[in-house]
């Protein structure tokens, strides 16, 4: 994947591409003041996979394969929604994951495409809204991503 500022500039109308410009500096500028937070993607088998590091870098996340180690837990398959995950995350939990105990775990639906670059911002701006929840407020929780409660 091109980087997402190159993916920006493949957008041609020029309105959209500044407002893409924006909100992706916007989130890069409030990332620097704030600790990386670590996390760990998993599929919904449990197994660990790194599909989206490079969002999820822009987003504030250090990435993780260990979930004992990560203080969020982020449930993403490749072609699965909400309701797939919902069925499946609940039998993978471990309590003695932190991510468990403190109720930082998210089901995020496969239904982005990073082709796009407005929706490779809009999951940069989800996973930043996930993983700090006090310093983003973007209003997207319930449409592509929910916190799944213990």
């Amino acid at each position: 994947m091109p980087s997402l500022n190159e993916l920006i500039n493949t957008e041609s109308n020029d309105e959209l591409r500044e407002e893409l410009l924006e909100r992706l500096a916007i989130v890069e500028h409030k990332i620097k003041f704030i600790d990386k937070v670590p996390v760990c993607f998993l599929d919904s088998l449990g197994q660990p996979h790194l599909g989206l590091s490079a969002v999820a870098e822009l987003g504030g996340a250090v990435l993780t394969t260990v979930p004992l180690e990560a203080a969020y837990v982020i449930f993403n398959e490749e072609g699965k929604l909400l309701d797939d995950l919902m069925r499946a995350v609940p039998v993978l939990l471990d309590e003695t994951w932190s991510a468990v105990k403190f109720n930082r775990v998210c089901l995020l639906a496969d239904d982005y495409r990073l082709s796009k670059p407005e929706e490779a911002v809009a999951l940069v701006e989800d996973i930043a809204e996930m993983i700090h929840p006090g310093h983003f407020i973007f209003g997207y929780e319930g449409d592509k991503w929910i916190r799944f409660t213990v």
